[in-house]
């Protein structure tokens, strides 16, 4: 629990890039993660084994998830996280600090929130909840998971369409509903938002399209100016 405690007040970066995009090469990923630790970012939240065991190579925590090489076209739908404790334990095995997985209530065939969150105990890890809703948060928090974060707010079926900004209505919910610590994550792009994060309660924010893909900034500079 330490890992957490020291994460209060910190900045998370995620750097993560799909299989079909250019930043994905190994190389590319080591180079990201070195830039944004010399910028200060006080973790790392990264998605494969493979960046995981790189990511391990700095000195500080690591969040490890898994994602499917390509989203699936129905992706609002189902759970594409980390959904399998194959894929727990694939990130157990290289190293993550604290293993993400969709907190959702959606159906995951055999594999439920408990296997989940039961397995990354076992391993001594830390486990991260991406919910979509409070009631959601809610539910996770019950099951024992440590931290809860607005990762999926937005971007399911049942959170609805996402806001523009981060979803600071969430998060000030989760902060008054549950004990446990609540990070920030979704549709930062200003350090004003992290600092609201902050004031509102949010044990640490999240950040990654703002920092860490160079194709999604471009093209909100291209949008903005025409």
């Amino acid at each position: 629990m330490e890992i957490i405690t020291n994460l209060k007040g910190k900045i998370i970066v995620s750097s993560q890039a799909m299989p079909n995009e250019p930043l994905y090469a190994k190389e590319c990923m080591e180079a990201m993660m070195a830039s944004v630790i010399n910028g200060g970012a006080d973790a790392l939240r990264v998605a494969g084994a493979r960046d995981v065991k790189i990511a391990k190579s700095f000195n500080v925590p690591v969040i490890g998830l898994t994602k499917p090489e390509k989203l699936p076209d129905n992706w609002k739908e189902v759970v594409y996280i980390t959904p399998t404790l194959k894929e727990v334990n694939e990130l157990i095995e290289a190293g993550a600090d604290i293993i993400a997985f969709d907190g959702t209530s959606r159906d995951r065939g055999n594999c439920t929130l408990d296997n989940v969150i039961t397995r990354i105990h076992q391993a001594g890890k830390l486990a991260m909840a991406d919910i979509s809703t409070l009631e959601e948060g809610i539910n996770c928090s019950k099951k024992g998971a440590d931290i809860i974060s607005t990762t999926l707010a937005g971007y399911t079926k049942e959170s609805g369409e996402s806001t523009e900004g981060p979803d600071f209505e969430l998060l000030i919910k989760l902060v008054s509903e549950v004990n446990t610590p609540v990070i920030l994550e979704g549709r930062i792009w200003e350090p004003s938002e992290v600092k609201k994060a902050f004031e509102l309660g949010a044990h640490a924010v999240v950040i990654g399209s703002a920092i860490t893909r160079p194709q999604l900034i471009t093209k909100r500079f291209k949008e903005g100016a025409i």
